[in-house]
């Protein structure tokens, strides 16, 4: 047996189609009951509730009880980074739902993905951000830069105090319909925080979706505006 992490054991965990359901309900980073997963696997309570307890075992989710219920929700933002990028390469290779609809152009164009915006509106945040020298790009962990940080303030984000949690401020996430990067980490939830805090956009009930009104995309382009 050859040395190393097990990743026959976590792929193994994800590729049951019940499982997978699950998790990609768990990316709307929401938590949800055993009851609500298993509606979302199309499975009974008792088959979801072993699924969960692999999941758990597994490291890809935790359950914290509260009230008469349990809730799920996924362990970690690597988690959500890894299933956003395994989303991608589905669709890179072709590996699509055989139904669409308007909501999957809404998906498209922007979503939450775990804690942070994804879609068309991440990426281009993500590129924004990178134009004006706020970000320095990594595959993985880009860097806020100085001016960043005082551009971010700016807008009220207290950068002192996410630079100061054990989370990385900046991470660089795979969205799964453009296979390009968007902006996770502590500073991705934070930006997303705001926008939905100032009413630039809405989540949209019992979805992934985020909608973004007129004059929120007019303020999110006056905050991070193109080169020139």
């Amino acid at each position: 047996m050859k040395d190393g992490p097990d990743i026959a054991l976590i792929a193994a965990l994800i590729g049951d189609p019940a499982r997978a359901n699950m998790l990609t309900a768990l990316m709307s980073g929401k938590a949800l009951t055993a009851t609500e997963l298993a509606a979302e696997a199309g499975v009974t309570l008792q088959t979801a509730s072993a699924h969960l307890a692999k999941l758990e075992t597994g490291g890809l989710l935790q359950m914290r009880r509260q009230g008469r219920h349990k809730y799920a929700s996924l362990a970690s933002d690597q988690v959500a980074e890894t299933l956003e990028a395994l989303m991608g390469l589905a669709a890179g290779s072709g590996h699509l739902r055989s139904r669409t609809g308007p909501r999957d152009q809404a998906l498209r164009e922007a979503r939450v993905c775990y804690d942070h915006l994804a879609g068309d509106m991440g990426i281009l945040l993500y590129d924004r951000l990178l134009a004006q020298g706020w970000l320095r790009d990594d595959p993985e962990f880009p860097a806020l830069t100085d001016r960043g940080a005082d551009h971010l303030s700016t807008l009220g984000l207290d950068i002192p105090a996410l630079q100061g949690a054990r989370r990385p401020i900046c991470r660089a996430c795979l969205d799964w319909s453009e296979r390009r990067s968007h902006l996770a980490g502590g500073l991705g939830q934070a930006l997303l925080d705001m926008m939905l805090a100032r009413g630039w956009a809405r989540r949209l009930p019992d979805s992934r979706v985020i909608q973004f009104s007129p004059t929120g995309k007019t303020a999110f382009h006056r905050a991070f505006p193109a080169l020139g």
